[in-house]
């Protein structure tokens, strides 16, 4: 697929102040205390970025004590798919002081260390009220009550559809609960989306959170048509290893949903996410519907670190992937296949019994079921 990629290695800029709202736990800053941190003067709000909670509030609490004492001007965003774990509940606990929380063992502990001082001004909304009320710069985090597992795509456009009541937000930054983020992420983000002429998607560098050493993929992936496979950028080298970013731009097909941003004039234009795929193919249908349309850019100076499948099981080493994922990721393939390259469709079939015959070598027959269900276009059971 042609598409126009582009990049660059711009420092990132400090944004100016502006936004309003009213809040519901608190509205004022609060004071750091000597074991935390204040939140950091925002910035002028031109990014939203968006987190999908299902069933891992200690991961979203993780992501979102690092986010927040990033600078730059954002709304952060964390919609629940119908956790069942009380995930709502305890991040409000978190937010208002009463769950501490405990940063990590290990080097990524600097990241959320010390903890934010609380309370932290955050609101929580019903699926009516997010699409009538614009999101607050008043408040720390807005958290969207979906009341219903809505998988990825849908989680993700419901709050892309609450971000965009807001004139002021340029960028939009679908950001996977289970990261960690670099202080400087997102005016990185801003900074190469600034830069791009008629940017459309950008992604991230998305480092291994367990082997910080190691790129899970620079930007997002290479895709075959023929095969429908794909092979992340990057994935597996160490950080050390030198790489030329406009060549990475240039040869993203895709870019990792794990860490997707897009532009307004993109949404506007290509439309949401297809939540018919409910888990996987989304990104990628994302950017056939937009080829030669938009630019795809690489936001190199932006750094955030992957836990990589926590939720769904969607683990990139082989043979651990989980048997939700396996039938998700081939009922998607052959969506995808089936809406945008019909004629490709009949070649996905041989292939798909092939992967199902090697996980039966492998002594996974849950897995080889589940598989062959979804290429039956039967229910995951």
């Amino acid at each position: 697929m042609e598409q126009v990629n582009v990049t660059d290695q711009q420092e990132p800029t400090r944004q100016e102040t502006a936004g309003s709202g009213a809040g519901v736990l608190s509205a004022a800053k609060p004071a750091a205390g000597a074991n935390s941190v204040a939140l950091p003067e925002r910035g002028r709000t031109r990014l939203a970025i968006v987190l999908v909670n299902w069933n891992r509030f200690a991961d979203t609490i993780e992501c979102l004590e690092s986010l927040l004492r990033c600078e730059g001007g954002f709304h952060a965003i964390v919609v629940d798919n119908g956790s069942t774990d009380g995930s709502i509940e305890r991040i409000k606990a978190w937010a208002e002081g009463s769950e501490p929380y405990e940063p990590p063992v290990g080097p990524l502990g600097r990241f959320s260390r010390p903890e934010l001082a609380k309370p932290l001004p955050l609101r929580v909304l019903s699926v009516d009220e997010a699409m009538r009320l614009p999101p607050s710069a008043n408040h720390a985090v807005t958290i969207i009550d979906a009341g219903d597992n809505l998988g990825f795509s849908g989680g993700n456009n419901l709050g892309l559809r609450h971000a965009m009541l807001d004139p002021a937000v340029n960028y939009f930054w679908c950001l996977n609960n289970d990261t960690v983020v670099d202080p400087g992420a997102p005016n990185a983000l801003i900074t190469r989306m600034d830069a791009t002429h008629k940017v459309g998607m950008c992604g991230t560098q998305v480092r291994y959170y367990h082997r910080p050493g190691y790129w899970q993929v620079l930007n997002g992936q290479r895709f075959s048509l023929l095969t429908g496979q794909s092979r992340g950028i990057g994935a597996g080298q160490p950080v050390s290893r030198p790489y030329d970013a406009r060549k990475v731009a240039r040869e993203t097909d895709f870019v990792l949903g794990a860490s997707l941003a897009v532009s307004r004039a993109f949404i506007e234009t290509i439309g949401y996410m297809e939540e018919s795929y409910f888990l996987y193919f989304e990104e990628m249908d994302w950017s056939v519907r937009n080829r030669n349309r938009f630019a795809i850019a690489f936001a190199n100076g932006a750094i955030i670190y992957h836990k990589e499948g926590g939720s769904i099981g969607s683990s990139g080493t082989r043979g651990q992937r989980s048997e939700t994922s396996e039938y998700y990721l081939m009922r998607s393939r052959l969506k995808f296949y089936r809406r945008n390259f019909p004629l490709l469709l009949p070649l996905q079939y041989p292939q798909g019994i092939g992967l199902i015959f090697r996980r039966l070598l492998r002594r996974q027959p849950k897995k080889a079921w589940a598989m062959t269900r979804a290429m039956l276009g039967m229910s995951r059971g």
